[in-house]
């Protein structure tokens, strides 16, 4: 077996990258700030490259750390829930995962099972918010939020790259019209997203000039409104791509668009019994995004 680095400094390094903070990694783990910045220093020296980039008050990972972090953490999830499948309780795990409803009912539940068939002794509890910013500190192990990163208090790590691509009815598209044909029809905007279409159509010297039929607060109205024939619309490509797949009458009008917001983890206190499914859940979750 290959030599393999300090189990110490491996649990300190996927501490501090899952905070983002030397600081409350040690607190997690009954350490010294001190102490935990030597195991991180110490993993780095003996691989040879730098896992971090620190600045004042300022912590993050570089690109091999971010690809090293992802590795430890399934790792560290594996050996924990072998432990505890082993030598601990029987009884199943239960996990409070905390997702938005578009993105719990658009793209994650589809994908559970295949989490719950790898892992059986993890009971999964969904929750869902529509709005990031109301969601408050409930007891949550796994809080998955879609925004620009920034939550006042609350260490965050990025693990998508959404891009935006406009839909309409599966008749409607049909007819492959241009874009300056079908910008100007019904609108079905999605508060919080209207300056998305605007964007869409400025990237392709269009403006629009009609005024919104429908205004919903959630991605799974939009779709249903859409795939009725009311219009298009504007909503995350992963989102689309799930919809047709399971049968929504949709389809894509025209090429993706990058945008600034990701979903992201967002960091939560250690939850004591759950820490090892979280690890898990999370290691997981970041690869079904990484494969989407």
């Amino acid at each position: 077996m290959a030599k393999l680095p300090n189990l110490v400094w491996l649990r300190s390094f996927e501490a501090a990258a899952r905070h983002m903070s030397f600081t409350a990694a040690a607190a997690e783990l009954g350490v010294t700030q001190t102490a935990l910045s030597l195991h991180v220093r110490s993993l780095e020296a003996a691989l040879g490259c730098k896992l971090f980039t620190r600045a004042a008050r300022h912590l993050t990972l570089t690109d091999l750390g971010q690809a090293y972090a992802f590795s430890v953490r399934r790792a560290l999830g594996d050996i924990g829930l072998s432990t505890a499948s082993l030598f601990g309780p029987s009884s199943a795990q239960v996990l409070t995962v905390r997702v938005p409803i578009s993105t719990a009912a658009l793209w994650l539940a589809h994908r559970l099972p295949k989490f719950t068939a790898a892992h059986p002794d993890i009971s999964l509890k969904l929750v869902s918010n529509i709005w990031a910013s109301s969601a408050d500190q409930d007891d949550v192990d796994v809080d998955v939020r879609l925004g620009h990163g920034e939550w006042a208090q609350l260490a965050s790590r990025k693990i998508s790259q959404e891009r935006v691509v406009p839909i309409a009815s599966s008749s409607a598209a049909s007819r492959n019209l241009p874009v300056t044909e079908w910008a100007h029809g019904p609108v079905v905007q999605i508060l919080g997203y209207q300056d998305l279409w605007h964007q869409y159509l400025n990237s392709h010297d269009t403006a629009a000039n009609n005024t919104p039929p429908y205004t919903v607060d959630t991605t799974i109205a939009a779709i249903d409104i859409v795939a009725a024939g009311g219009g298009c619309a504007m909503i995350l490509e992963r989102f689309a791509h799930t919809a047709i797949q399971t049968g929504k009458p949709i389809s894509i009008l025209g090429a993706p668009m990058a945008i600034n917001q990701s979903h992201y983890l967002v960091g939560r206190e250690t939850s004591g019994m759950n820490d090892t499914a979280r690890q898990l859940f999370e290691a997981w979750l970041e690869a079904e995004f990484r494969a989407d």
